[in-house]
């Protein structure tokens, strides 16, 4: 399993549009009506990926913690799912289902979306503020499979404080480490 980090050049940087089919409704949805006033969390994600697994439900209750205080979550899969079945379209929204996200999960099939957003691995944590300026690129926490540190959402958590606060967002970003974006041949 090839380990990547986040790209950081994206800082800084308007989130591009986008339009893609939720996999659990089969609704094509666009960031503009995803998007909140207050802040944005997109997370580029998969099924199979063990360092998404290993976070996946502290996500899912994060989103349950702040997505009443008007912060919106948007998580999408870029992979291919042809060496990966598991990412499947199909897949996906099972997976949605079955864990309940109070989010929705984005099917990237063309991978435009990710390299728009110059999205490398999985997961990508990226959080924009109410004018969709990327304030945040970087990890969920200091926890990873194999370790010993607990799976809180930490660094997140920090982020969307200070933004629901009016506070300057934490300029010190670790970048998020995961599986490498399966990209298409």
């Amino acid at each position: 399993m090839p380990v990547v980090s986040s790209n950081m050049t994206f800082l800084n940087k308007i989130a591009p549009a986008f339009s893609l089919r939720d996999t659990l409704s089969g609704k094509v949805l666009s960031l503009s009506q995803l998007k909140s006033e207050k802040a944005t969390v997109i997370v580029f994600m998969c099924n199979h990926c063990p360092f998404v697994k290993h976070i996946r439900q502290e996500l899912i209750d994060i989103a349950n913690q702040y997505i009443p205080k008007g912060i919106s979550f948007i998580t999408i899969s870029a992979n291919d799912p042809s060496d990966y079945p598991e990412d499947s379209s199909e897949n996906m929204g099972k997976v949605a289902k079955e864990l309940q996200f109070p989010f929705p999960y984005l099917y990237d099939e063309t991978q435009e979306v990710a390299k728009a957003y110059h999205a490398v691995c999985t997961p990508d944590f990226f959080v924009f503020d109410g004018d969709l300026k990327c304030v945040y690129l970087g990890q969920f926490d200091d926890s990873r499979p194999g370790n010993t540190i607990p799976v809180t959402g930490k660094d997140l958590k920090l982020v969307l404080d200070c933004l629901l606060k009016g506070e300057p967002v934490p300029q010190d970003q670790k970048p998020s480490i995961g599986c490498s974006i399966k990209w298409k041949n």
